[in-house]
């Protein structure tokens, strides 16, 4: 084991992430899993926080910050892959449903870089870390899929779809989940687990070429158009404006094998310059006074 392995795995060990190898040892030795644990709101870290305090909770000023070139010659880019997946956090997964044109292959598979973009039209982004990927090529074929949204209900379900199964597998065994062929828009199934569902077209693609290795698509960026949206009926309200998280239970990604529960929130309403500062005179006369 060279000595960068040795340290990262060190690194690891003292953070309490992906304990390998024997993780279900590592697992039994946690406190259980706490279903009945309920999505509640608190306060903010600092209700009283005025403006132009700064930050609520201050890091300690002789901690140093260190820069990473992520194109140095001796950083390979799985180094980058590790960093940014357990920085950029929490991130929403995708599972994404897709189906060949011919309706003879399906496949399901979870993807965390993902993300909503717009909302007229409602755009979502889906990133592929390489074009060895059953679902994009499928997704290129047919130009539809559903993006579903992963509760902690089917986690487990849900992981289990990132399975290296050769094509014409069918993750929808592996996991168990339900396949249901009712959308309008596409033909493709979605997940009848999910709380939320969406229907999804094919927008754009864009490949980005590897920075390490030339010639290689590194990245593929998919835009996706929702032309319909599935939900609950007991967790949206009349307007179909609002989902109830407490319901939804999503799930998001952490780094490495980590996930995480939404399990409590607080609100924060958006500042207006005019009402809440004063507008341009009343930020100059704040300025004048510090």
């Amino acid at each position: 084991m060279s000595s960068s392995t040795e340290k990262t795995a060190e690194f690891e060990s003292k953070i309490q992430r992906n304990p390998h190898p024997d993780f279900k040892a590592v697992e039994a030795s946690r406190p259980p899993f706490q279903p009945s644990s309920s999505f509640h709101y608190t306060q903010t870290p600092s209700p009283n926080w005025k403006f132009g305090s700064g930050a609520s909770i201050s890091s300690p000023s002789s901690v140093q910050h260190r820069v990473i070139n992520p194109y140095a010659a001796d950083r390979p880019a799985h180094l980058n892959y590790k960093l940014l997946i357990s920085t950029i956090i929490p991130r929403p997964i995708a599972l994404v449903s897709t189906r060949s044109t011919d309706g003879k292959v399906t496949n399901l598979a979870p993807f965390s870089y993902f993300n909503t973009i717009g909302h007229d039209p409602p755009l979502f982004i889906i990133g592929f870390a390489s074009t060895h990927k059953d679902s994009l090529n499928l997704l290129k074929e047919s130009g539809e899929c559903t993006i579903n949204i992963i509760s902690e209900g089917f986690i487990e379900a849900a992981n289990s779809t990132s399975v290296n199964a050769p094509l014409g597998v069918s993750e929808w065994e592996v996991s168990g989940l339900t396949e249901v062929y009712d959308c309008e828009e596409v033909k493709c199934a979605r997940v009848k687990e999910a709380v939320f569902s969406i229907e999804g077209k094919l927008e754009s693609v864009k490949e980005f070429e590897s920075r390490s290795v030339k010639g290689k698509v590194g990245t593929t960026l998919v835009v996706v158009e929702g032309v319909r949206f599935w939900a609950r009926e007991d967790g949206i309200n009349e307007e179909g404006s609002l989902i109830d998280p407490g319901l939804l239970r999503a799930v998001g990604r952490l780094g490495g094998i980590t996930y995480g529960r939404v399990g409590e929130g607080w609100e924060l309403p958006r500042v207006d310059w005019g009402k809440d500062l004063g507008g341009s005179e009343g930020w100059e006369g704040r300025v004048r006074r510090n």
